[in-house]
């Protein structure tokens, strides 16, 4: 199902960059517009003197495929096992929660310090001259 999304996902990009493309080259209402800027008399060599109409419905069954591809995806996603970062967060939380569990002192390989006392002889000298 991963593949699926993915998949879609690919057409959703090209289907958007159709659309962009689209969107600038449609004629606008007036003589001015970013149609004009970026080629809107090539539509009309390109797609005949009556592309506005083309154009327009071309734009409107991209628009419709845009949020049909949208809500795919989505459900792809879903079906798939993509939740939307909740497995993320469990394991975040568990890693707080086991980095402020107290945890038992390690066991050290040395053996413990026994506490006999030492004596030192205490030497007093008493040379009288």
């Amino acid at each position: 199902m991963n593949f699926i999304a993915d998949l879609l996902t690919f057409v959703l990009v090209i289907n958007c960059l159709l659309l962009i493309f689209l969107v600038l080259v449609q004629l606008p209402k007036k003589d001015a517009g970013a149609g004009m800027a970026f080629g809107a008399g090539a539509a009309d060599a390109l797609f005949g003197a009556g592309s506005g109409n083309a154009l327009t419905k071309i734009t409107k069954y991209a628009a419709g495929a845009l949020i049909v591809l949208c809500l795919m995806i989505n459900y792809a996603s879903a079906k798939s096992g993509h939740d939307n970062g909740a497995n993320f967060q469990k394991k975040l939380q568990q890693k707080q929660m086991e980095s402020t569990a107290p945890s038992a002192p390690a066991p050290s390989m040395t053996p413990a310090p026994t506490a006999t006392p030492t004596t030192t002889p205490v030497v007093t000298s008493t040379n009288a001259k």
